[in-house]
C-alpha cells in the first residue's frame, strides 16, 4: 500500500459517502479509486482525490502526475472488464466538495452481470443520474472482485 501524502485525511468525506473503504478498488499515494455505490452503468466509479482540495486546480503536481497514471490504467482495466464503448470523466462537486470525479462507462446496448440487466438511459447523451440499475452490497462486491483481475 502507498501512503497518504502529508497532511491528508485517510478517508475524506467524499470517500466515505462513496462507501470506503468497502468500496476501494485501488488505493494511490494522492487518490483513491472506489466503485461507485449507485451503479448508473455498469462499472461506475468515482476517483477522490486524497489532498483536502475543494478546488481541481489547488491539488499538488504530483497528484495530477499520478492521475495520468490512474486514467491509462482504469481505461485499460474497465475495457478489459466491460468492453465499455465510451468512458465519461465528471467532475460535479455539487454536493460533494471534495475533489472527486465521477468515471461513467457508457454502453449503446445493455450489459449483463449476476443476472441483472444495465442500461444507460442516457445513451448517447449526457448519463442518466436518475436511472441507476439497483446493485447490492454483494453484486457491488462481484463487480470489484469481477474488475480487479483486469488491472495492470
Amino acid at each position: 500500500m502507498i501512503s497518504s501524502p502529508p497532511d491528508a485525511p485517510i478517508f475524506n468525506a467524499t470517500m466515505r459517502k462513496f462507501g470506503a473503504p468497502q468500496t476501494i478498488i485501488q488505493q494511490y499515494q494522492y487518490w483513491t479509486l472506489m466503485l461507485r455505490p449507485v451503479q448508473l452503468t455498469l462499472g461506475s466509479l468515482v476517483l477522490a482525490a486524497r489532498e483536502p482540495a475543494q478546488e481541481f486546480s489547488k491539488l499538488s503536481e504530483a497528484s495530477f502526475t499520478e492521475l495520468h497514471k490512474i486514467t491509462a490504467q482504469l481505461e485499460s482495466a474497465l475495457a478489459k472488464a466491460f468492453n465499455y464503448d465510451k468512458l465519461n470523466y465528471l467532475m460535479l462537486m455539487m454536493v460533494d466538495p471534495d475533489v472527486h470525479f465521477h468515471i461513467i462507462p457508457r454502453y449503446a446496448k445493455a450489459k449483463y452481470f449476476n443476472g441483472l440487466e444495465f442500461i444507460d438511459f442516457g445513451w448517447p447523451g449526457a448519463p442518466d443520474f436518475h436511472r441507476p440499475t439497483e446493485t447490492d452490497a454483494r453484486t457491488n462486491q462481484q463487480i470489484i472482485d469481477y474488475i480487479l483481475p483486469c488491472w495492470a
